[in-house]
């Protein structure tokens, strides 16, 4: 009796927790939420630590010779193709669709002019963050993309969907034209970048060991200050803007129809069929130019990457619909765990550099350039689990992650109450 109970009151919940009303000014409330949603941003962050963290513990930046000298080099071989194969690119898109579901959301609930707000303190997030913990910032470049997405607002859905899938083709014509006509746009900013590490004493023998061996935050500044300059080629080299920009007017587009509050409706089942075969050989195809140095030329990797990495991350997100579909009807335990981290996107993001900086750099444990990358992707694993269970706790006792709070507060202009 007490069992059929419990099913009833959490079957109640998770219908109230998917409601939306239009209210007075101010953040989405819990009961507004919808538990797919949060949980799509959880998976994603997991993913977004399986593929910083190789950055976080200097494998990347080891010599193939290093890396090969490792006791783990035969197994790290493989979790390296598996990496490009299912992580690579798919849980930022997954975050950046999320992203545009988000505006869509803002935008019906209060307008343009407090998400143009909300991006503006994004940008200093971002800029802090880029600055003063970790290189591999991707906020400011959210942020950015945001406030192109405002543009686009009185565009029908037809049109929106053609301007994304042209955005998202955008680097493949890119570097078609670098190709034939022999520039490189990226180059200045390379110059740049290497210009100002080899002012603060950085050089390719010590790029991959600095952070390793840095015992004050001051050599990590050091770092950080070329390293911004880095982020700014990686963007422009790897035609970043376009892409992310194509996904959050696909994730709008999703957003304005109220996709996520239709799942019933929809055959998610037919749309994965259609999918799923086609990005996973693309993704084969992508992970192995990869690995191998891209042997069919940039623009062929580039095309790989917009018809394989982009369509397995929207299989990503049908699957996890389908399971909620069909766990709805039973219970939403296990998806409250993963949104758990969702409902804490940004504090979690954060937070994972913090820990990365701890473990891997010579001012914490000094992890770093020592473990292959098996290890790597096993510690990025336990530390999302940590996450989960903590995040899950916090939310008993506070509405908001600590820096969502302090977002809202500055986008909204007045005070929240913290404690539930």
């Amino acid at each position: 009796m007490s069992q059929n109970k419990s099913n009833t009151v959490s079957h109640h919940t998770e219908i109230t927790y998917g409601q939306t009303a239009v209210t007075a000014k101010g953040p989405t409330t819990a009961r507004q939420r919808y538990i797919i949603l949060d949980a799509l941003r959880g998976l994603a962050l997991m993913g977004i630590a399986l593929a910083n963290f190789p950055e976080f513990a200097l494998w990347t930046f080891l010599s193939d010779e290093a890396r090969d000298a490792m006791s783990t080099a035969s197994v790290d071989h493989v979790v390296r193709f598996l990496q490009y194969l299912l992580v690579d690119g798919k849980y930022y898109s997954i975050f950046s669709i999320l992203f545009g579901i988000g505006f869509s959301i803002i935008l019906s609930r209060h307008g343009t002019r407090l998400f143009l707000r909300r991006m503006m303190i994004l940008v200093v997030i971002g800029f802090l963050h880029l600055m003063f913990i970790w290189s591999g910032d991707i906020l400011l470049l959210y942020a950015i993309g945001g406030l192109l997405l405002s543009l686009f607002v009185r565009f029908s859905d037809r049109t929106l969907l053609w301007v994304a899938a042209l955005l998202i083709l955008v680097p493949v014509g890119m570097d078609a034209a670098a190709a034939i006509w022999q520039f490189d746009l990226a180059k200045p900013f390379y110059d740049a970048w290497w210009r100002q590490a080899d002012a603060q004493g950085i050089n390719e023998e010590n790029f991959a060991s600095w952070l390793r061996d840095a015992d004050s935050y001051g050599q990590i500044f050091a770092f950080l200050i070329q390293g911004a300059y880095e982020r700014v080629w990686e963007f422009v080299e790897g035609h970043r803007l376009p892409k992310v920009l194509g996904l959050f007017i696909i994730g709008y587009v999703i957003g304005r129809q109220r996709l996520y509050a239709r799942l019933s409706e929809l055959p998610l089942c037919r749309w994965l069929r259609w999918l799923w075969a086609p990005s996973l050989v693309g993704s084969i195809l992508y992970a192995w130019s990869a690995v191998a140095g891209h042997p069919w030329g940039g623009v062929v990797h580039s095309l790989l990457y917009a018809l394989s990495v982009i369509p397995m991350a929207i299989c990503y997100i049908l699957l996890l619909c389908l399971f909620y579909r069909w766990q709805r009807y039973r219970s939403v335990r296990v998806l409250r765990w993963l949104a758990s981290p969702g409902r804490m996107a940004l504090s979690c993001y954060i937070s994972q550099s913090l820990i990365g900086v701890l473990l891997f750099y010579g001012l914490g444990k000094g992890w770093g350039t020592h473990l292959g990358l098996v290890y790597v992707e096993l510690v990025a694993l336990g530390v999302f689990i940590v996450q989960i269970i903590a995040c899950h706790l916090w939310l008993r006792a506070f509405r908001f992650g600590p820096i969502e709070w302090v977002w809202r507060m500055l986008t909204y202009g007045k005070w929240f109450r913290m404690r539930t």
